[in-house]
């Protein structure tokens, strides 16, 4: 094991003190940060999805930032705008950055904000830049955006444009926790409550006898472990394979049955990259110097349940993307 898995498997381990429950959730965190892509998290209130995302920043040497998104949200107010400046008689305008200049970027409900401002994130998402007034403002290196929505309350929300949902490289469902993980979730706030009231000695005690091996993970072992799965191997089976899957979201008459009713426009090449990536990702993340075809269907539905625009007949009938990627798994051989 490198010394950048090391590093990555202890911020898993850190996040998952802080997170009960979810660890698909936060293996998809891991997966998008090492893949150096954007993710949508979705999920009803209470789930923690703001919290694993403050779990992993607080566990990293990065600069975090959250935006909560409102209706009367500006562009501006995201990007930063440019501020007149006055001393010594004279003036000029500077650039004054928003909170999307960090490397940590929470989009806290982003359905609440209306399209500007939804779109003045797209360039950021996409081309790690922003312009204001004419002037390109270069992102960090590290890089990410991660935002959170909810399915419910539709009153106030506008649904994300089907562009911006494919600039994220996956969209990540949070369930319900089981009544054993809801029990853990209650002793962890309890025993995070009572750590809130240790007295002002015990801090300073704390503070002058620091955990070393509990200082944050740095950013150069997320470089190095993208470096290393940039070598991950991928047979041309396995290329075959995930085209393929991608492909049948194009022409589901090919396949017949029911898959042909539900699916009104297929995925984009989008997809074949993203697979291509959080594959290799999720290799790397089990040991394996080469994509294995269980890689590919551990993420293929976090992939493409945002990229299928699903037909009438699949809405009257209640078929979600999730059972229509379940399909296609099941009808795509691996040759």
């Amino acid at each position: 094991m490198s010394e950048a898995h090391q590093q990555i498997q202890q911020l898993k381990e850190r996040m998952q003190k802080s997170i009960v429950g979810q660890e698909d959730v936060i293996d998809r965190l891991i997966i998008g940060l090492l893949a150096n892509g954007n993710l949508l998290i979705e999920g009803l209130p209470g789930l923690a999805k703001t919290r694993a995302i403050k779990a992993m920043a607080k566990n990293m040497e990065a600069d975090f930032s959250r935006i909560q998104f409102t209706p009367d949200l500006l562009p501006s107010d995201v990007t930063g705008t440019e501020v007149y400046h006055q001393s010594g008689g004279s003036g000029t305008f500077r650039f004054e950055p928003g909170p999307i200049f960090a490397n940590i970027v929470l989009a806290d409900e982003i359905n609440r904000a209306p399209a500007k401002v939804q779109a003045a994130l797209l360039e950021a998402m996409e081309e790690r830049q922003v312009t204001v007034s004419g002037k390109t403002h270069k992102m960090e290196p590290l890089f990410m955006v991660m935002a959170t929505q909810n399915p419910v309350e539709q009153e106030g929300t506008y649904p994300l444009p089907e562009a911006q949902m494919d600039r994220f490289l996956m969209h990540v469902l949070i369930t319900y926790p089981p009544v054993d993980d809801e029990i853990r979730i209650i002793q962890l706030v309890r025993s995070e409550e009572t750590a809130a009231l240790v007295p002002a000695a015990k801090e300073a005690e704390v503070a002058e006898h620091p955990d070393k091996s509990l200082s944050p993970v740095p950013q150069d072992a997320v470089f190095a472990a993208r470096s290393q799965i940039a070598g991950i191997h991928v047979s041309e089976a396995s290329e075959r394979y995930m085209a393929d899957l991608v492909q049948a979201t194009r022409t589901p008459e090919i396949y017949g049955g029911e898959l042909r009713r539900w699916i009104e426009v297929g995925a984009s090449p989008r997809a074949s990259l993203a697979l291509d990536k959080c594959s290799r990702t999720h290799a790397w993340l089990n040991e394996r110097d080469y994509v294995d075809p269980l890689d590919i269907r551990a993420i293929v539905h976090d992939v493409l349940r945002h990229r299928l625009t699903l037909s009438f007949e699949a809405d009257g009938d209640g078929v979600t993307p999730d059972r229509v990627v379940d399909e296609i798994v099941t009808l795509v051989a691996l040759t």
